[in-house]
């Protein structure tokens, strides 16, 4: 029963900000980042709600805080910014090709998806095997995109305080899996975690 008050009660939160791009998408049909950003949701709320129960959680208060804080970091957008640092056409491609890979990171990695640092067992095929937080990548490159159509100091210093966040929900999860063998080896061998050649 908790798992699924979690799922729920997460999903229900997302599913308040999908609302909110689906109102101002039929607002505004000539803005297709909007209907990007709408699918990319409606993806994550899927995945959220089809995982599979994890073997072990992290609970601790940083890491629900810091997941709480990059899961629903939307909360603080300005969708109606109008500032462009990028024709509309770039921003488009940037996040229709960070949509694409978030959605062959998440089919790469299965059921196994989930918003708290988690125990499902070690993933190391299709887009794991480049880094081993390929949807944190996905998520990055689809929100320079939506920055870049949507560009403004506040929605510049949300997307700042988002990866200072995803920063720590990244070692929270390697802490969740670093006993396993397998991952062990995979972290030999995969040594970037979000930015091949950086970090």
């Amino acid at each position: 029963m908790r798992e699924w008050a979690w799922r729920l009660g997460a999903s229900g939160l997302l599913v308040r900000f999908w609302a909110d791009i689906l109102a101002l998408w039929r607002q505004h049909p000539e803005n297709p980042t909007l209907a990007a950003l709408f699918a990319s949701e409606t993806l994550t709320i899927l995945l959220l709600l089809a995982a599979t129960s994890p073997r072990a959680r992290d609970l601790e208060p940083r890491a629900v805080a810091a997941t709480f804080g990059a899961t629903f970091h939307f909360l603080a957008l300005d969708l109606r910014a109008s500032g462009h640092l990028l024709p509309e056409s770039a921003c488009l491609a940037l996040m229709l090709a960070g949509l694409a890979w978030q959605a062959y990171a998440k089919l790469s990695l299965g059921r196994a998806f989930d918003l708290l640092p988690a125990h499902r067992g070690t993933v190391v095929r299709g887009a794991y095997r480049l880094v081993r937080h390929p949807i944190y990548l996905g998520y990055l490159v689809c929100h320079c995109g939506f920055l870049a159509s949507h560009a403004c100091l506040r929605n510049a210093a949300v997307y700042a305080a988002l990866y200072l966040l995803q920063a720590e929900r990244m070692q929270r999860e390697e802490r969740c899996l670093e006993a396993d063998p397998a991952y062990a080896r995979y972290r030999a061998r995969v040594r970037w975690r979000l930015l091949p050649g950086l970090y």
